[in-house]
């Protein structure tokens, strides 16, 4: 499976000689036709990534709840880097936006090329895995109306009852932050 990025190569190799090579993942996950939909959805731009970041304060991680997820589900945040933007810019847009956070993006952890498929229809997708430092703000996001809340959890809270949730609840895209959350969790210990 050879899956495009929209993020030009010559960008991802600029970023890569500053906060290393990531470990390339390719897969294919089974989504419904409503994710397909909220996906296509975000596709503004031609968008066909997000920016993943495990932010850490300590041995504390950043993690963001949206309001339309289940009760107990909180994630890494994530979001595009715009047209015209950096891509170390648009990473740390979205940390502040999500998180209140100024951030120190340090490694790159994770590319992930990812076929999301549905009954309807695929999109290919690319997930940009970062670890990033939080060096100011205090938690609380500041686009309230994408992000419900945010708070401080440590790994064994992400890896128990945050993750728990993120599984009962049945969601395919909540199924494959779980994924994604897991690997980086595995390279990290």
């Amino acid at each position: 499976m050879n899956l495009p990025s929209d993020i030009p190569p010559a960008v991802l190799r600029k970023v890569e000689r500053r906060y290393g090579k990531p470990k390339v993942v390719r897969l294919s996950w089974s989504i419904t036709d409503d994710d397909l939909t909220m996906i296509k959805a975000s596709q503004k731009d031609g968008r066909a990534h997000d920016v993943t970041l495990f932010i850490f304060r300590g041995d504390k991680l950043a993690v963001i709840r949206k309001p339309n997820h289940p009760k107990g589900v909180y994630r890494a945040p994530s979001g595009a880097v715009k047209k015209g933007e950096s891509f170390e810019e648009g990473a740390m847009r979205e940390a502040y936006e999500e998180t209140g956070l100024t951030v120190q993006l340090q490694r790159y952890l994770l590319r992930v090329h990812v076929k999301f498929v549905a009954p309807s229809g695929s999109v290919d997708w690319t997930s940009h895995v970062f670890t990033a430092k939080a060096i100011k703000g205090r938690l609380k996001p500041i686009d309230t109306r994408e992000i419900e809340s945010a708070r401080w959890v440590n790994l064994e809270e992400l890896q128990g009852k945050i993750r728990n949730a993120m599984l009962s609840s049945g969601r395919s895209l909540l199924r494959y932050r779980v994924w994604l959350t897991d690997k980086v969790v595995s390279m990290m210990t």
